[in-house]
């Protein structure tokens, strides 16, 4: 099944009150390129997040983005009220030994700021919410595969339209190419008759059969039908056949640009323009298949 590298898959899971959502974008990459952005308390599920993307993603520059809602307001912020008390009636009795005025708000912010008032602690992370994300994880690549999948159907029938028009082209040269011999025949004789020359016709028709022999593109026409065959056979055929594909464009551009280097022939070489215009649109898309 052919799939593209680009796509878009999202997932949610719940865990308590607690709603974990899992975002994954992939653009085209020779090997997978995975980037985890992810709150750090949950640093414990990035191993296995990335496990379940490469498992399913195979290839491609994948961004992988979780983020989490609470409904409940969380804070990992402790008060201490024994020390609070304590430090609040030292401060207020020294403002009152020395005449100094201390409004509430000065003395709320001034205890606040003294040592061992406010803690943080660290709020452990449950088994639970772990499996939660990586549940998250497999539905988000679930849908990636499945954008995937449709964005690749697409891309494979522009492709074998391509390769159809290229075998077309190819197709469009032959009448040209059998006509193209009389057109150097004759324009040969035209040249020799302009200088007057005496020539053997024996050894004339010799030269002149070598010099056409050398113009002869049979054989690339025949690798180019190969090539075309064997583009199909791949993409029919093998669930991952993107850098295949690749090496197959390459050959197909060797064929075609041989073919123009012998055509000699204006029709021909439009013709040859054109099947390398659509082998230019092939080696573009071919970049985006897995």
């Amino acid at each position: 099944m052919i799939k593209s590298m680009t796509g878009f898959g999202k997932g949610e899971a719940v865990c308590g009150d607690k709603r974990f959502r899992v975002e994954l974008r992939s653009l085209n990459s020779k090997q997978l390129d995975l980037s985890v952005k992810l709150p750090s308390r949950y640093r414990a599920v990035e191993a296995e997040v990335r496990s379940i993307v490469t498992q399913r993603l195979v290839r491609g520059k994948v961004d992988c983005f979780i983020s989490v809602e609470s409904q409940s307001v969380e804070t990992s912020a402790h008060i201490n009220a024994e020390a609070f008390k304590v430090y609040a009636e030292e401060l207020r009795r020294v403002c009152d030994s020395n005449l100094i005025a201390a409004d509430g708000d000065s003395l709320l912010m001034a205890v606040m700021r003294m040592p061992d008032v406010v803690s943080t602690e660290e709020q452990e992370v449950s088994d639970a919410e772990l499996a939660a994300i990586a549940e998250a994880t497999r539905l988000a690549a679930d849908g990636l595969d499945s954008f995937r999948v449709q964005e690749g159907a697409i891309l494979i029938a522009d492709l074998l339209k391509r390769i159809d028009l290229i075998e077309k082209y190819r197709h469009e040269v032959e009448p040209f190419e059998s006509a193209r011999v009389d057109v150097i025949k004759n324009r040969i004789r035209e040249n020799i008759a302009k200088l007057q020359l005496e020539v053997d016709n024996n050894r004339l028709e010799q030269e002149m059969i070598f010099y056409i022999e050398k113009l002869d593109i049979t054989e690339e026409k025949v690798r180019l039908d190969n090539h075309c065959n064997y583009f199909r056979e791949v993409a029919a055929t093998e669930d991952a056949p993107g850098r295949k594909l690749g090496f197959i464009a390459q050959e197909l551009g060797r064929e075609i640009n041989t073919m123009g280097s012998k055509s000699n022939e204006a029709n021909m070489q439009r013709l040859v323009v054109q099947m390398k215009d659509e082998l230019e649109k092939i080696k573009e898309q071919v970049l985006n298949i897995l």
